[in-house]
């Protein structure tokens, strides 16, 4: 081999050439190698896939930083002696559940058949359902850990592993990176264990669905007012994803009667015909929805991810124009509504809490904080969020929580985003708002009123591959060797190291710059993507509603100036 590669790189090719890999993968490594393709080869070989905020996630193919037979084959042989040593008496059970991804299903089976081979009971979704059926399925089942097949948000040449552990969240300390040490302790596939015990793999049906429909609609809290205004008029895309199978019945369970489907993105599809990205945060993801939105004079609009964990929303401005509200935003009007309403009602109580991520606005601590609502801040990524529920469980009482890449959660029956929940209490909020002669727009600028106006800004940089992630790295350096003094010319007042340990939190790569007129500016390298997230939040009085475009545009230019010194 002449391609000049690093040692560890020129091993692990050599490697899966040899017999311990099927011929077919065989043939695909020795083409690349073959046709000189070195580029290829760094890609797909120049580290092992690693658990990050997501689980495991990457582009399928052939290679150790691909998602194959083999890196999940090894992950789950992993999970699978963890689980062992930590239940070593008991009957271990996992759940499996996939989502409309290429190859999902027949990786989820692969993952089935590796735990039964370990005598491992696996409840597995006879088709594909959202991440939140997962969650809810593995603790109604009192499993020991559970799996899903998903990438996502990420582009259709991802999937990805998402693990979780038995409480429904996803792995967390100690437990993440002891897999991690039970994968790497793995030297060869014969010690992964591919060949199935049937038996020990049984199928989840329709019973699973029917009871989650039944325990959400108990979450209700304004029945009376849904059924008022059943005719709500609800647009709703799952992006050819699994929100198919599960908003359009707890819709119907709720009590709505107006679902209307974005019919060209509502038959789920692995390779997304109709968008660039299938993420409901992307304004070109959402413009089918909102054409039938307009076609259609929508009250509301609504998208869901693939895996049917993240919502994006569209409603009215108050220029009758439709506006995609972000993930801020829609938090906010969540939490406001969940707590304005349980405080009318007479039913908060002292240990009643709320939580959000670091990166999420301040707005909502300021909202919990009007309704004496501890609020917790936890590090970014929603599996934090689970972690702390789990932790408070039968001492405090989780009422919401959510962050601002569009994930939220009402109530504890599961413990990850949940956008099928929240799909029907965004829609529950809207149709109270309406009751009350204002649009969820309104709602919102009477917020800003009352609180004052929080903006927000996140910029993303994707840099892809070996040379991408060195980068990344870089760009984290040189801002913790040289931080910023001023950012758009306002004086830095403090720097926030996470990767030192910052409020108790566990260390985590992330630097928060705020400054003397509180401004909050986060760097953060993703967990799940080969991006790295620049957040800023700033914030302005609104004295009135006449003033909104001014102050907005004031706001914005804010962000830009702080936005430009960062670059």
């Amino acid at each position: 081999m002449n391609l000049k590669l690093e040692k560890n790189i020129e091993e692990k090719v050599n490697q899966w050439m040899g017999d311990s890999y099927d011929s077919e993968t065989n043939a695909f490594v020795k083409k690349l190698v073959d046709e000189n393709r070195r580029d290829d080869l760094i890609e797909a070989f120049y580290k092992d896939l690693e658990f990050g905020t997501g689980g495991l996630r990457g582009i399928m193919g052939v290679g150790s930083n691909r998602i194959n037979k083999y890196t999940l084959g090894k992950a789950t042989q992993g999970l699978s002696n963890y689980l062992k040593k930590v239940y070593p008496n008991e009957q271990l059970k996992v759940a499996i559940s996939y989502d409309n991804r290429n190859d999902s299903d027949t990786l989820a089976k692969l993952v089935a058949d590796v735990f039964s081979a370990n005598d491992i009971l696996v409840y597995f979704f006879a088709e594909m359902r959202p991440t939140p059926a997962l969650s809810f399925a593995i603790r109604e089942l009192g499993c020991h850990s559970g799996v899903m097949l998903t990438a996502s948000h990420n582009p259709k040449e991802y999937n990805g592993y998402k693990a979780y552990w038995k409480d429904g969240g996803q792995l967390v300390a100690p437990h993440d990176t002891n897999v991690i040490d039970e994968v790497n302790a793995i030297e060869n596939n014969q010690q992964i264990k591919f060949t199935p015990i049937e038996k020990n793999i049984e199928l989840i049906g329709s019973e699973m669905d029917d009871l989650y429909l039944k325990m959400i609609k108990k979450l209700s809290i304004r029945p009376e007012v849904v059924e008022k205004q059943h005719a709500l008029k609800v647009v709703f895309s799952p992006i050819h994803g699994t929100g198919i199978t599960l908003v359009p019945p707890a819709f119907a369970v709720w009590g709505f009667t107006n679902l209307m489907l974005v019919e060209s993105q509502a038959k789920p599809d692995g390779n997304f015909p109709t968008v660039v990205y299938p993420n409901p945060e992307e304004e070109e993801a959402m413009s089918l929805g909102v054409a039938e939105g307009r076609k259609q004079s929508a009250d509301l609009i609504m998208a869901t991810d693939p895996d049917a964990d993240r919502v994006g929303v569209a409603v009215r401005n108050n220029k009758g124009e439709y506006q995609l509200l972000n993930g801020n935003q829609i938090g906010c009007l969540l939490v406001d509504y969940v707590l304005s309403s349980k405080n009318e009602q007479g039913v908060l109580r002292d240990n009643d809490y709320i939580v959000k991520t670091i990166v999420t606005t301040s707005l909502i601590e300021k909202i919990a904080d009007n309704y004496e609502v501890t609020c917790y801040d936890v590090l970014t990524g929603f599996k934090f969020i689970g972690e702390l529920m789990t932790q408070k469980e039968g001492k405090e009482t989780f009422l919401v929580g959510g962050e601002e890449s569009y994930g939220y959660l009402i109530g504890d029956l599961v413990r990850d985003k949940d956008a099928v929940i929240s799909s029907v209490f965004i829609a529950e909020m809207t149709a109270y708002h309406k009751e009350q002669g204002k649009s969820a727009f309104d709602a919102l600028l009477d917020l800003y009123l009352k609180y004052g106006y929080y903006k927000e800004k996140l910029i993303a940089l994707t840099k892809e591959g070996k040379s991408g992630a060195e980068e990344i790295s870089s760009m984290m350096i040189k801002l913790r060797e040289n931080p910023p003094k001023t950012l758009g010319g306002i004086e830095v007042a403090e720097v926030k190291d996470y990767a030192k340990g910052v409020a108790g939190l566990p260390k985590s790569n992330v630097l928060q710059f705020i400054t003397v007129e509180g401004d909050v500016i986060s760097a953060r390298p993703s967990g799940t993507e080969p991006k790295i997230k620049f957040y800023c939040s700033v914030k302005g009085q609104l004295n009135s509603k006449d003033e909104f475009e001014k102050l907005s545009q004031e706001l914005d230019a804010k962000l830009d100036r702080i936005m430009a010194d960062l670059n």
